[in-house]
């Protein structure tokens, strides 16, 4: 999860960072906690058998750490949980186009060639270019995850094709955006995050797919858009591995008789808990792609 306010880079002379850590059911919480202060909040899971997420927060000027204090406090107060004890360091200059343009280089993943707006489109003929920077929302190709959702598309696009597509938890949307480009056929976009689902909609623009990505939020599958969609023969999700044990008899409700399901975030070491919450909806194994840690399963019935 990430907040950010437009550019935070683009005032400030100097910059200061605040970490901490906070248990599952607190850390729900954090992003409303100091959204009126932060210029830009970030949080991500950093042990899922204990429920631990770690939060980065940026400032323009040296932020007041007792109120920070306070805010922690008044946060693990109402959750019944120990205070975190934050840490506060000054983050020196840089040149943010050049460490952005270092950082996030181009790749070419099987067909794809992913790139940011700092990146040259230089790319072998036959491949499917894909403009995606880095920013609020997560996924822009250079995570393992994402990275083998694009290489089990390539795998798939040349077993079959689909026609109703369904991004659970898009991101950055460049997966929907990937599907649009690949298969030509209607993309429905969902995330729970109203940010997230801002920058789909505008990454979609920016790759000319509007026609077929439409972006809505979404807790999970009670969006009425997905209700009311026919069943769908590609279902994407690439978000942890305890919602997609959480969401597979969805999953499976709204997946077509011969459809097929791409299931990422998790790692090697949850493979079999996913594998076996999809079994008993009747859904087995027919692919895996694996980078570093992260896993990727694609699924049939």
């Amino acid at each position: 999860m990430t907040r950010s306010k437009g550019n935070p880079f683009a005032q400030s002379k100097e910059y200061w960072k605040v970490t901490f850590t906070l248990p599952q059911e607190a850390a729900e919480e954090a992003e409303q906690a100091f959204d009126d202060t932060a210029l830009a909040i970030s949080g991500f899971e950093v042990d899922e058998a204990k429920g631990e997420w770690a939060f980065d927060l940026l400032y323009a000027k040296k932020p007041d750490l007792a109120e920070i204090n306070r805010r922690l406090l008044v946060l693990s107060k109402l959750h019944n949980v120990t205070a975190p004890k934050p840490e506060m360091k000054k983050i020196e200059q840089v040149d943010w186009l050049a460490k952005v343009a270092k950082d996030f280089p181009p790749l070419s993943i099987g067909r794809f060639y992913v790139h940011g707006s700092h990146s040259p489109r230089l790319m072998q003929s036959g491949s499917i270019p894909i403009k995606i920077d880095a920013g609020a929302a997560f996924g822009s190709g250079e995570h393992g995850t994402t990275r083998c959702c694009l290489e089990a598309f390539d795998w798939l696009a040349r077993r079959r094709s689909f026609k109703n597509i369904l991004d659970m938890g898009c991101g950055s949307g460049i997966l929907a955006i990937a599907a649009a480009k690949l298969w030509k056929a209607p993309v429905l976009a969902a995330d729970i995050d109203a940010i997230a689902v801002r920058v789909t909609q505008d990454n979609v623009q920016i790759n000319r797919e509007q026609t077929y990505v439409t972006a809505v939020v979404s807790d999970g599958y009670i969006n009425e858009r997905i209700k009311r969609s026919a069943k769908f023969d590609l279902i994407v999700s690439n978000i942890l591995a305890r919602p997609l044990v959480q969401f597979a008899p969805d999953l499976a409700k709204y997946l077509a008789a011969d459809g097929i399901a791409v299931l990422s975030g998790l790692l090697t070491s949850q493979e079999k808990q996913v594998l076996s919450a999809h079994a008993m909806q009747g859904l087995k194994l027919q692919k895996r792609f694996m980078y570093n840690e992260w896993c990727t399963l694609v699924l049939g019935r």
